[in-house]
């Protein structure tokens, strides 16, 4: 019996397939298929001229493709014994109902598997051509088998209902199509995000997407599955029922059943859907490099959201040759976001190249303008003004990616390699950013203690004309703040051209000077706002002419910082350089220019997300509000400032160091390195880690412009030259600590002019991770040049001397240290204290 049941599906399927190779039906619509996924993809998707070694366009094809093979293939199944009178013999036969259906349905899907088979040598070619991802091509065969055998279900159940062909093929079209259609963007755009969601779970477009990237849901493979064996239940219920007869108690009563059966099947098989659907933890990504396994650091930012996130990219359809690849990894990783948001992430893309309307509204409220980009054609070259943004938007906060932020682009002797640059950090930290700053500006104004004050320096006669209207743009959003403020803000413009005695306070108490408006500094002109709340002030100064939107947000953004509590507080500790007193014999334009302490651009950019406070640490103490403090090139470290470190780290705070043994300075004979004051180092070894008295050179390295000098006759000649740097390690994937949430996403960190670490033995009471290691090829400097010697080393200036190994140059530690004073009296109590 057992035999029999396995058997008759397969003979029926024998069956079929003997009948369709019979006729050169079967061939003809092999070879149409054939045909046209070949044209459309070297063709319709300019394979060629995307440049990029995957098969993503055979896929995106393959679900309009499949609804009319698969329609071809079942319209003549059972409409055919239906008409030709065999349907009533084969029912007759001593076969179960269930067989007869899935032999048929085995027999369509070894046709669709012949046809797919078909098209195997194109993964082969395309492999040959680049570097190919087989995980999106299994990923995309295996959905284009699971959408088949839907459509086969569904094509089958039709055609058991008529005897008309045209009209099986006809509706297995509509109905394939439109559960194809109910998926997609263009439906899925007319309605809201929860319903909106729903669409894209019913749609068989959508998963299939999802799928065919190479990621394996098992939400997915159960929806093709249960869709199915639905129809396919449906199929044999159809059948089945036209052996009943109505009239008999027993054909009604076996008609009930089977109509009972078939709502048990439908309605668990719903019931498993939504059960499944916020399970998304079951999931494989078959991707070589793990592209869509977004980190739990991301996961978690996005799990805690209030408030739904609006994602929004901004991409023209004709853009740069070597742009256009990036926009699918774009669009899966932000699938990615979709998919852990759970539904509170809403992902869409446009292209404001084809709507005027929506190109005017971005550029006006956002900021964002189309980027020009050279593009070389056959017979010509050309500019292309297109779009390459995303717009991250939370409640009335809003951050804008835009092309510099999302891109890099490295050039060697094989060509130029754009590539994205770290798209999920730069994504996590934008969502960070907008949910920290949603709370509204009004409540921001309430917690500050003290009045804030806003003065505008403008000299309006000297303006350049580019800047021509930002005095009334800056009247009308500091006029708009100060109206929500409700008293805690208050704003005055200066113009300070013919107040000398100004001039020079704004020069010596705030470091305001004048810009100059043409090439010679003939005419100067003042462009500054300086914030005032209590104790803190910083100068905005805008280098362009900005928006409306550009300049309310700088604005917000420093208002944040000098609000208490708002952002997480870093200090930064870093030795103040010495500045001469202003001469007063001198204009403030003729001033010499005053030297600026070291990592402003740091600063810059922690300023973004935090409030950054320089401190001096003087005074023996680092303020309790320090939520983390940042050491780096402090000089000559007194004790005061050691014990105050010190005592910070012993009261568990967090500290960063970035310390290293050599200063390199820049003069007119190159590049010179000074030894640093151990003093830092010092403290750095009592805690555990010792910086050693050399310089790491790593053959894997970054490029530097450096001098060189050539001998031309009598003639020395100099020139600029990027060569490969040794000092310059470019750690890669294999140095990283890949699972600390630092270095998450990640591809590569240049460490310029950096020492080695050693750490200490007694240790073990201590979390230690090294974040960075070196090549097994790296090699130590120990007499401090840093110049190329082509000399000695002819080809590349610089060669491997002594002892190689990979090196640790980055740690983090974490637990209870030891004291450095422990042993020492204390700077700032005396011994009766």
């Amino acid at each position: 019996m057992n035999g029999h049941f396995m058997n008759s599906p397969v003979m029926v399927a024998r069956k079929e397939l003997r009948s369709s190779f019979q006729s050169p039906v079967a061939l003809i619509f092999l070879g149409i298929f054939l045909v046209l996924t070949l044209f459309g993809f070297f063709s319709y998707s300019k394979f060629f001229a995307r440049n990029l070694a995957d098969l993503r366009p055979l896929f995106q094809s393959l679900p309009l493709l499949l609804i009319f093979l698969v329609s071809a293939i079942t319209m003549r199944q059972w409409a055919d014994e239906r008409k030709t009178g065999t349907l009533e013999v084969l029912l007759t036969l001593p076969i179960r109902t269930w067989d007869l259906v899935l032999g048929k349905f085995m027999a369509g899907m070894l046709l669709v598997a012949l046809a797919l088979l078909l098209t195997l040598p194109l993964p082969i070619t395309v492999s040959q051509l680049g570097d190919m991802d087989l995980g999106p091509v299994l990923g995309g065969y295996l959905a284009a088998l699971l959408l088949a055998s839907v459509y086969m279900a569904i094509g089958l159940c039709i055609s058991s209902r008529t005897d008309n062909q045209v009209v099986s093929l006809m509706l297995t079209l509509v109905l394939g199509g439109i559960l194809y259609l109910v998926g997609t963007d263009k439906v899925t755009g007319l309605a809201n995000s929860a319903v909106a969601e729903v669409l894209r779970g019913l749609g068989t477009g959508s998963r299939f997407e999802s799928i065919e990237r190479g990621v394996i849901d098992l939400r997915d493979l159960f929806y093709y599955l249960g869709l199915t064996t639905f129809f396919l239940y449906l199929n044999v219920y159809f059948l089945e029922k036209g052996r009943l007869d109505p009239q008999s108690v027993t054909g009604r009563r076996k008609n009930k059943n089977l109509l009972t059966t078939l709502s048990l099947v439908g309605f668990n098989i719903l019931l498993a859907d939504i059960w499944l659907a916020p399970i998304t933890a079951l999931r494989a990504d078959l991707t070589e490099r793990g592209e869509y396994s977004i980190s739990d650091v991301t996961v978690s930012t996005i799990g805690d959201l209030d408030e739904p996130l609006w994602i929004q990219g901004f991409f023209s359809q004709r853009t740069h040759p070597l742009l256009a690849p990036l926009v699918p990894q774009i669009r899966d990783m932000l699938a990615e976001y979709q998919v852990a948001g759970r539904g509170k992430v809403e992902v869409t893309f446009q292209d404001p190249n084809s709507d005027e309307e929506l190109e005017q509204e971005i550029n006006e409220q956002y900021s964002i303008r189309s980027v020009p980009f050279r593009v070389s054609e056959r017979h010509q070259q050309s500019v292309v003004n297109s779009y390459f943004h995303i717009l991250v938007r939370y409640g009335d906060q809003y951050e804008v990616l835009s092309f510099d932020d999302l891109i890099e682009v490295q050039a060697d002797e094989d060509g130029i390699d754009v590539r994205l640059r770290n798209l999920e950090y730069d994504l996590t930290r934008a969502i960070r950013k907008v949910s920290r700053e949603f709370t509204s500006l009004e409540a921001i104004f309430a917690k500050l203690p003290d009045t804030a004050h806003i003065t505008a320096y403008i000299s309006p006669a000297t303006l350049p004309d580019d800047f021509k209207e930002m005095p009334e743009t800056i009247d009308k959003v500091v006029s708009e703040m100060v109206d929500i403020s409700r008293g805690h803000l208050d704003f005055k413009t200066v113009d300070p051209s013919d107040d000398s005695e100004l001039q020079e306070q704004l020069y010596s108490r705030h470091s305001i000077q004048p810009f100059a408006a043409d090439l010679f500094g003939t005419e100067r002109f003042y462009l500054h706002l300086l914030l005032q709340e209590g104790a803190s002030e910083e100068v905005i100064f805008p280098h362009k002419a900005l928006s409306e939107a550009d300049l309310k947000k700088s604005l917000e953004a420093a208002i944040r910082r000098a609000t208490p509590g708002q952002m997480k507080t870093l200090g930064l500790f870093t030795e103040i350089p010495e500045n001469e007193p202003p001469n007063p014999q001198l204009p403030p334009q003729l001033q010499p220019q005053r030297r600026q302490p070291d990592y402003r651009v740091l600063e810059q950019y922690l300023g973004e997300n935090y409030r950054v406070e320089r401190l001096q640490l003087e005074d023996g103490d680092v303020p309790d509000y320090i939520d983390i403090l940042i050491v780096g090139k402090p000089g000559d470290i007194t004790e005061e400032q050691r014990f105050a470190m010190d005592q910070y780290l012993m009261r568990g705070g967090s500290l960063v160091a970035l310390a290293g043994n050599w200063n390199v300075q820049a003069d007119r004979n190159g590049l010179n390195t000074v030894e640093q004051d151990r003093g830092l180092a010092d403290m750095l070894q009592a805690w555990g880690a010792t910086i050693g008295k050399s310089l790491v050179m790593d053959p894997e390295n970054a490029p530097f412009p450096i001098p060189v000098k050539e001998r031309r006759g009598p003639f020395t000649m100099e020139r600029i030259e990027l060569l490969p740097y040794p000092f310059f390690p470019d750690i890669r994937q294999k140095g990283f600590a890949r699972d600390h949430q630092a270095l998450a996403g990640l591809n590569n960190v240049t460490v310029p002019w950096v020492s080695p670490l050693e750490l200490s033995d007694n240790i073990e009471d201590r979390d230690v991770q090294v974040l960075l290691s070196s090549s097994p090829g790296a090699w130590l400097n120990t007499n401090g040049d840093i110049n190329p010697d082509f000399t000695k080393w002819p080809d590349s200036g610089f060669g491997a001397e002594g002892e190689t190994r990979s090196m640790v140059l980055a740690v983090t530690m974490a637990g209870t240290f030891p004291s450095f004073f422990a042993d020492r009296p204390s700077p700032i109590f005396d011994g009766d204290g």
